[in-house]
Parts: C-alpha cells; structure tokens; sequence
C-alpha cells in the first residue's frame, strides 16, 4: 500500500521504535511507516488503517505494538474475533493488563456479553491503572444492557468517577453512557442532567450529547450550509444553460404536434423490465 513520503517513521513513539531494534533498519523503518499511517487513518479511514495494519503484521508479527496496532485496526472495523486474537497476542508478548476492556469489549462485539461481565470481575481490572477501570466499567455496563439489565446497566456505572467534579480524560463518555442508561430505564429528566453534563466534559467533541439533548427537548436542525449548496446548483445549472444558448420548452399547449410524437391515446408500457430496480431493493428469490 502506498505511503506519503513525509511519512518517516520517526513520528512513532520511542517505546514502539524501542521494540522495532530488533528487526533489520529498514523493515523496522518499513514497519514504522505502516504503523504511522495506522494512527493516522484509524479514525477517519477505518478500512485504510486495517489494510496498513495487515502489512505491518506480515512484516514483523512478532513485535508486540504491530500486534497491538493490528487489533486496534481490526476492531475499528468489527474483526472482533480478529480483534481479539490480536491482543491476546500482543498480551502475552509484554505481559500487560492494560488491553483487558478492550479484550472484554471484543467478547461484546462477538455476541458473549457474559463473558465479558465475567471478565470485569477478574483479578486483572484491579491492576489496571484509573482510566483502565473506567473503561472495564463502560465496558461491563455495556455488558448488562446487552443481557437486557438496564437498571443494572445504571448501577454499574455508579462511581466516584462519575460523581467527581472534576474533568479527566473519561469524564464525558462515562457522564454519556450514564445519561443514556438512565433514559433507556425512563428516567428521563436525570438522563437529560448528565448529557448536559457530558457536555460541560466533552472539550474534545468525543460524544453527541448536544444532538442527544437537542432531541430531547424536541429541537430540530437545519442544515443551512447544505441548503445554501443546493441553491447554488440549481443557480449554476441555470446560467450553464443560458450561456449555451438553451432556451425553455414551449409549453405543451402551445408546441406544435409533431408526427412522431407519442399520441394520448396511444397505449402504454408500465410493466418494468427485469433489469430495473423496483424501488431499489434486492431482488427476492
């Protein structure tokens, strides 16, 4: 795949290019460039970040950030199981818990909410560092609401966390995800509360708590610059036409009937033909 050629290598952090020594220079450079256009493109080109991620780990399968890199990569796509293989192979390798609700949300993504409410009561989450314990809480309330226990969704997410004042990095999410239990158990005035408070948190835009709290005060937008660009089309497409000399058609009761024209009278065929769409779904079998 390709990369741009700004892209060096040398942006990755000093622990990952710590860990590509041990390759030969230029595959660790090859590597590193692949794991740059990962971090790049994980957020706004999910798919792309995959493709970089699976040369990377053709690569270098052995060093622990491409395995780590490649699970981030296949779970921003939904390879949960993929996803999962990755870290239990990137876990091994360092011998570190910080991947485990990640792991747990994977199990999720599979369709074994259980086990990844089994897996937030491990010894492991204890290890973890604050914003891991965060995430394991997200992650086993998301657990619940799975299993169909929404009112046991809301307790999980109970913490001094979410009743600090304070604002960390997980403030506004784990404020989100509280609000949103709250209003799938119809409690919906303290659901509206923590989105507005989810907001307060969110400096980094990472939730829409405003289209959340737009929605329950039953606001609508719209979306002016998208209307703005309509009417400037239609304005272009008129001034093409005069500037090439077209003019309107007459009207019908004005023109002139033409010999080949299609009479009134005459019959029509409304049945489709088989290769048209029907209002554009799938064909049934």
């Amino acid at each position: 795949m390709p990369i741009p050629e700004d892209v060096t290598g040398e942006e990755v952090d000093k622990d990952v290019r710590q860990e590509l020594l041990s390759l030969p220079k230029t595959l660790a450079d090859d590597v590193a460039r692949n794991l740059v256009m990962v971090a790049k493109l994980l957020d706004e080109d999910p798919e792309q970040a995959y493709g970089y991620s699976r040369v990377a780990l053709r690569l270098a399968s052995r060093v622990p950030s491409v395995r780590e890199a490649a699970g981030f990569a296949a779970y921003a796509v939904a390879k949960y199981g993929e996803a999962l293989a990755e870290f239990r192979a990137a876990r091994r390798m360092t011998g570190s818990v910080e991947l485990w609700p990640v792991m747990a949300d994977c199990e999720r993504g599979l369709g074994r909410p259980e086990k990844a409410l089994a897996m937030a009561g491990e010894p492991e989450v204890q290890k973890l560092d604050r914003a891991g314990q965060v995430e394991m809480r997200l992650v086993a309330a998301g657990a619940r609401r799975d299993m169909g226990q929404s009112d046991a969704a809301v307790v999980t997410l109970q913490s001094p966390e979410l009743a600090s004042n304070s604002v960390q990095p997980w403030t506004a999410r784990l404020r989100y995800a509280y609000a949103d239990a709250l209003l799938e158990v119809g409690r919906e005035d303290e659901a509206r509360e923590w989105f507005a408070k989810a907001l307060e948190a969110d400096h980094g835009g990472t939730t829409n708590a405003s289209d959340r709290l737009a929605e329950l005060d039953g606001v609508e937008f719209t979306d002016v610059l998208e209307d703005a660009d309509e009417d400037e089309d239609v304005e272009a497409d008129e001034d093409e036409r005069k500037d090439e000399g077209v003019t309107e058609a007459p009207a019908a009761a004005d023109a002139a009937p033409s010999d080949d024209a299609p009479r009134d009278d005459a019959p029509r065929d409304d049945t489709p033909r088989e290769d048209t769409p029907r209002d554009g779904r799938p064909e049934q079998s």
